[in-house]
């Protein structure tokens, strides 16, 4: 199974313990599930993880940005989208997400968004939650 997660799912995964943070573990168990990232989307990452509201998390985690997103970078593989269509209108971010799905040839986009959740499927990439992802690796 191949992966993407939207930015706001590794935020919540790498700052929080809820499913997002579950899921990743589960992608670590399972050596078939691989996951994926693009330049642009861990650009964003590190933007986010540098504002006030992540900077007050990591700092009772004791970690950087810098660290989280490095180990965010080992995990996934990178992908270099061909192009970036316009596809969800009102947010143009989002397109970015979707373009690394067509790259890595994804089978699942795990977002929190919806405006991607609303889509639900593109190009052969199925949008699900965080929640769903996680149910759906453990009963592979």
């Amino acid at each position: 199974m191949r992966l993407v997660l939207d930015t706001n799912v590794v935020l919540s995964a790498l700052l929080w313990r809820g499913p997002p943070y579950h899921l990743l573990l589960a992608i670590r168990q399972h050596g078939e599930v691989r996951l994926f990232t693009s330049a642009v989307l861990v650009t964003e990452l590190t933007d986010v993880l540098n504002r006030p509201f992540a900077a007050k998390r990591l700092a009772l985690l004791n970690r950087t940005a810098l660290e989280l997103v490095a180990d965010y970078i080992v995990a996934a593989d990178l992908v270099v989208p061909a192009a970036t269509p316009r596809v969800v209108i009102p947010d143009a971010d989002d397109d970015h997400v979707l373009a690394a799905c067509v790259a890595a040839e994804a089978d699942l986009l795990v977002s929190g968004d919806r405006h991607l959740l609303t889509i639900g499927h593109h190009l052969g990439t199925r949008v699900v939650t965080p929640a769903e992802a996680l149910r759906l690796i453990t009963a592979a």
